[in-house]
């Protein structure tokens, strides 16, 4: 149990930047649905969905492929050294090419007029993988607040940027301050939204600049070719991860049917993406959970492994997570007609893609889990066949469902990915790894939370005050349960927020 504390504690401290701070750059999200139309909006949400696959390509593995050989019996910092050099150079081809062929790439996606997209999304690429092997030794070495610390920082100036950019300066502009017209462009739009993640990206990579300084470069060929040997299978996996995860914002976009009589196409697709990027965000909550659980648990998994209570240990990690999660879905979808109020109300048409979003992304939490299996017994061909089924799957099933029911398609076809790709790791890991799960209290932990949910649902009362106390009365009922349930006290909560 005190292992499971210490991991909890871990997630807690990463939480900080990726749950509380991202929280607050959550509160965006309604910024930019009352500033923007959905068919702005979409816009923005298309070339983030760029940016995720094109970040697992650049990083190809070397995150994951760091942990792993820094656990082994070799130079941790030579390790480092190879692995930062190896992204350093590929992330300045990347950044080369993009800058000669920049036309010819804003033009192929649909925005030829809008080159400076491109440009700006390349440099926040290239500066982010280079940061994230810094990010990934601070995991490594278990520097928890600091790693918290920057990504607050980065968080906090986007935000500020974002809120000088369109709310402060459109309205100095409307009063007549002169000096404004040198900074902003009113016609510039969602631009500034880019503007200001490029500017944050930057100040990052200006505060590990002392760090830099203090790495003796030093490039292992020997080492850099086991570690891509080893990197290389997570690059598929991530890259038919990444499809699982963002393919459907890129393919409503062009699988959309647009009704007959229809004035302007392109506007039409961008206003259906910019309805379901909106609410898809209602969703975000869960998988800032599971981002800053992902951050503690991979260093703890390759760390602990070799002890004799890991698959003990493997198998609390997996219960809990559980329960947190199905805690967090609780509280979002039985106060929904509340939390949808970030979003503007233009956008509430597509509030019925939150519920299998929110499951789907909690089902990437329990495939991480799972999905150790294959790296600590280094089988990563299994990871790439699980994902690669995953990634048929969403393509196969957006291609059928998008044309005849729009984004509730994509949004099911998400869970339903998920899904398949939890069953497969589930059956494949009984053969490396077999872990004694609870399955009787995992079954309970889902089950009842899916019950009182549908219930409340279904009985849907008219006033929504009353709706929403009640709600949170079953919450609470829930919550004791567990308490009671796992034996848990108000002290052994406290000891989880220990620093030891």
């Amino acid at each position: 149990m005190s292992v499971i504390k210490k991991l909890a504690g871990q997630t807690a401290v990463y939480g900080l930047s990726s749950i509380i701070g991202r929280f607050l750059n959550y509160l965006l999200v309604p910024l930019y649905t009352y500033t923007f139309s959905p068919e702005q909006y979409g816009v923005v949400i298309e070339f983030y969905a760029y940016v995720v696959v094109l970040q697992i390509i650049l990083t190809y593995g070397m995150e994951t492929g760091f942990f792993r050989f820094s656990q082994k019996n070799i130079d941790k910092n030579t390790v480092f050294s190879t692995v930062l050099t190896s992204v350093f150079s590929t992330s300045s081809i990347f950044l080369f090419l993009i800058f000669i062929f920049s036309s010819s790439v804003s033009t192929f996606i649909g925005y030829p007029n809008n080159r400076d997209y491109v440009l700006i999304f390349s440099l926040i690429l290239a500066v982010d993988v280079f940061t994230s092997i810094f990010f990934a030794r601070l995991r490594q070495q278990n520097k928890a607040f600091k790693f918290a610390i920057i990504k607050v920082i980065n968080i906090a100036v986007n935000i500020a940027l974002n809120l000088f950019f369109l709310i402060l300066c459109p309205y100095l502009y409307e009063k007549g301050i002169n000096f404004i017209e040198y900074i902003y462009n009113a016609a510039y739009g969602v631009g500034y939204i880019f503007i200001s993640n490029l500017i944050a990206t930057i100040l990052v990579l200006i505060i590990f600049i002392p760090d830099l300084f203090k790495i003796k470069i030093k490039f292992d060929f020997h080492i850099w070719k086991q570690i891509l040997i080893y990197s290389l299978p997570l690059l598929i996996t991530g890259l038919t991860g990444a499809v699982n995860e963002m393919a459907d914002r890129i393919l409503i976009k062009y699988w959309t049917v647009v009704p007959e009589g229809t004035e302007n196409a392109t506007e039409y697709v961008l206003y259906q993406l910019g309805i379901y990027g909106a609410n898809a965000k209602l969703a975000v909550i869960m998988m800032l959970f599971v981002q800053a659980f992902k951050y503690a648990a991979e260093p703890f998994f390759f760390s602990y492994h070799k002890n004799k209570d890991s698959y003990d240990a493997f198998a609390n990690v997996m219960k809990y997570y559980i329960i947190f999660s199905f805690l967090m879905f609780l509280a979002v979808m039985m106060n929904l007609d509340f939390v949808k109020y970030f979003i503007n109300k233009t956008y509430f048409e597509g509030l019925n893609v939150v519920l299998p979003l929110f499951l789907s992304r909690l089902l990437v939490g329990v495939f991480f889990v799972l999905s150790f299996w294959y790296k600590l017994n280094d089988v990563t061909k299994y990871g790439i066949i699980i994902f690669s089924t995953g990634a048929i799957i969403t393509l196969s099933l957006n291609y059928f469902l998008i044309p005849k029911y729009g984004y509730i398609g994509a949004a099911w076809t998400n869970f339903a990915a998920y899904f398949v790709m939890v069953v497969f790791s589930f059956i494949w890991s009984r053969k490396y790894m077999k872990i004694k799960y609870d399955y009787f209290k995992i079954f309970l932990y889902t089950a009842i939370p899916l019950g009182l949910y549908l219930i409340t649902d279904f009985i849907n009362l008219s006033n929504i005050y009353l709706k929403l106390i009640i709600n949170n009365f079953l919450i609470l009922l829930y919550i004791i349960f567990i308490f009671k349930n796992e034996n848990i006290t108000l002290s052994s909560l406290k000891t989880i927020f220990n620093k030891k």
